[in-house]
């Protein structure tokens, strides 16, 4: 299948959760992704998980058609069996936490917009004008982990902390976001994003922002971009431009990589399979950047023009000192603000045999 052909999945329904085996081997693998640059988005969209795996009568399918919001959740929970999750860090570190058996593969840096915007008609015109001023905090109350919130959040510590400032010098504001990030729609195909969804991420607070219930929101990611543009928005600072690394970390700093961690260790060569094929798209990624460019636009729900200062493409992933310095950094984040309930270590979570296995095999 090329990358801008879609194939529709039908429902899936509970009983079909339960796994079926040819001999001891599962017959389906489930995969979850964010709308973030990813290698799963790549595989995904060109066909390859479902070829790699067709021949052993293994499907491989999206948790997100299933008609069961308690499987969906698993999103965020990464508690359905023979699955992989590959996205934001904030799931998947709340996953570990509430005592999920998972193992964490992979990781990539994604450094995207975290703008801090104001009205364009607003008199401020530096972060030190926003003491006593209120900052809008969306939450999210029927998602298991509140990933928005916390996105948010850790941003405006980074911006504030830069302007030698903290919370105590501000009012935050809680904008309710009604919808769950689960809401699905059965019209989209198993390979593709819900783009009028993911237009909608930043609503509440920019509706705040424009009825004058708050001074100030953070525009995050390429949605944030294209807000800002599409309502004139001033940018009074833009956290991933500070030359400190920890101004950087939020929930696609890094990007995580997680697979159940019975089928790693009953199955290991289809999870080692499953990492080779994301290597593949990694390396099909990087000879093919215009055709890599908009398949991540699409799943990103965004025009391509907006990846430009949006996001950086960035899918290869490794399991390096650097990427973990940033995830223990998120974790603490985390931890310390209560999105997260117990502490973990991160290297009892690591498993590197499928990445160091594939890369000892080199391109396929």
């Amino acid at each position: 299948m090329k990358y801008n052909e879609t194939k529709q999945l039908p429902s899936i329904s509970e009983s079909e959760m339960v796994e079926n085996r040819h001999g001891n081997r599962p017959d389906t693998l489930w995969f979850t992704r964010c709308p973030v640059p990813t290698a799963s988005a790549i595989a995904i969209r060109l066909g390859w998980l479902n070829d790699e795996f067709v021949a052993d009568g293994i499907a491989v399918r999206s948790l997100r058609h299933a008609k069961e919001l308690s499987v969906r959740e698993s999103h965020f929970t990464h508690t359905l069996a023979n699955s992989f999750r590959q996205g934001g860090n904030a799931p998947a570190l709340f996953a570990r936490s509430e005592g999920a058996d998972t193992a964490l593969l992979g990781l990539n840096l994604v450094d995207q917009y975290q703008g801090l915007l104001v009205h364009p008609k607003s008199d401020i015109t530096s972060v030190q004008q926003l003491r006593g001023k209120r900052l809008a905090l969306p939450t999210r109350t029927k998602d298991k982990i509140d990933f928005w919130r916390a996105t948010h959040l850790q941003v405006y510590e980074s911006i504030l902390r830069q302007a030698g400032m903290t919370f105590d010098d501000v009012v935050l504001v809680t904008v309710e976001v009604p919808h769950s990030y689960l809401d699905v729609f059965a019209e989209v195909a198993d390979n593709e994003v819900d783009v009028p969804r993911l237009s909608r991420q930043h609503l509440a607070e920019c509706v705040a922002l424009l009825r004058d219930e708050v001074d100030a929101m953070i525009g995050y990611s390429a949605w944030g971009v294209e807000l800002r543009e599409q309502f004139g928005l001033r940018q009074l600072a833009n956290a991933t431009q500070s030359d400190c690394w920890e101004d950087h970390v939020n929930n696609g700093y890094p990007e995580t990589l997680t697979v159940s961690a019975p089928l790693l260790r009953e199955h290991p060569d289809l999870v080692d399979r499953y990492v080779s094929t994301l290597h593949r798209a990694v390396v099909w990624a990087s000879e093919r950047a215009d055709e890599a460019c908009r398949i991540l636009a699409q799943e990103i729900g965004v025009a391509q023009y907006w990846l430009r200062e949006g996001t950086t493409l960035s899918i290869a992933f490794s399991l390096d000192d650097r990427e973990l310095a940033a995830l223990e950094n998120r974790k603490r984040f985390l931890l310390q603000n209560g999105f997260i309930r117990s502490d973990f270590d991160l290297q009892t979570w690591i498993d590197d045999g499928p990445l160091t296995r594939t890369r000892s095999l080199g391109p396929r």
